[in-house]
């Protein structure tokens, strides 16, 4: 296993991600001064984002059917504990888009190849309620 979110398991039979993209941000309040820069200060963490993108072909990897359950799952709009595949948490994220590409098609219209991207956002952990 490369990773879980939530109950979902990023693997070589489902969804093998060939890259994985972190972006995170910082906040900063700005009071501007006469002949002086802008005084900064730190307001805390900002956005923090990842970008999982890869290639799928259905038969040896996932296919579409491992693309339409992490759609499921980014329909219900609740956030995912994620763990990496040694085992270490790294919070709760939500699923902002899934992007899908089919290319060199089966004469069915299947697609040989899948090029997908998730994009997930930080979040704090849900609520006990």
């Amino acid at each position: 296993m490369l990773m879980s979110l939530g109950q979902f398991n990023f693997a070589l039979k489902t969804t093998p991600f060939q890259q994985k993209q972190r972006n995170t941000d910082q906040r900063f309040a700005s009071n501007n001064r006469i002949g002086q820069r802008a005084a900064h200060q730190h307001l805390g963490e900002g956005s923090d984002k990842i970008t999982l993108s890869g290639a799928l072909y259905p038969g040896t990897t996932g296919g579409q059917s491992s693309l339409d359950k992490l759609r499921d799952m980014a329909d219900l709009g609740d956030p995912n504990i994620m763990v990496d595949g040694n085992g270490n948490i790294h919070g709760w994220w939500l699923i902002d888009s899934i992007s899908e590409t089919g290319t060199v098609f089966f004469q069915d219209g299947t697609p040989r190849k899948i090029d997908f991207s998730l994009s997930l956002t930080h979040t704090d952990k849900p609520d006990a309620t």
